[in-house]
């Protein structure tokens, strides 16, 4: 077994972001919520969810979890230098208002509150009949 070099990584000290705005989405579903913060052309800048802060099972899809998550994410994108923002909520979760509401309570400035859930118009094409 031949032996690999060992390579050492460098730390990535604290990023700087060169834009004013962002936009955080947030996907609530009934086992969990996913905060995500992007820039204006979609490139993710951080992100958190009810299980990076450590609830497993029934506890990640609670408010409190959506609401400690957003918090850490206010926290980290206020030291990168970001104060404005624009809140996307996507899915039908108890999270969602908890989420905006820490956000809010961080020092973010939120500019507007969208409401992205994919709502079907037609719905799938039925099954065919059954001939016996």
């Amino acid at each position: 077994m031949a032996k690999g070099k060992k390579v050492s990584k460098k730390s990535k000290g604290k990023k700087k972001i060169h834009f004013d705005k962002g936009v955080v989405h947030i996907k609530s579903s009934f086992n969990n919520t996913i905060v995500t913060v992007t820039d204006s052309d979609g490139n993710v800048v951080t992100w958190a969810s009810g299980g990076t802060i450590g609830y497993k099972g029934t506890k990640k899809g609670t408010p409190y979890a959506a609401q400690l998550a957003a918090t850490k994410v206010a926290k980290e994108i206020m030291d990168m230098g970001l104060n404005k923002i624009a809140v996307e909520v996507k899915g039908p979760g108890s999270g969602r208002e908890a989420a905006i509401r820490s956000l809010q309570a961080a020092g973010l400035e939120v500019l507007y509150i969208k409401d992205v859930t994919p709502i079907p118009h037609n719905g799938c094409r039925p099954k065919k009949k059954k001939n016996f």
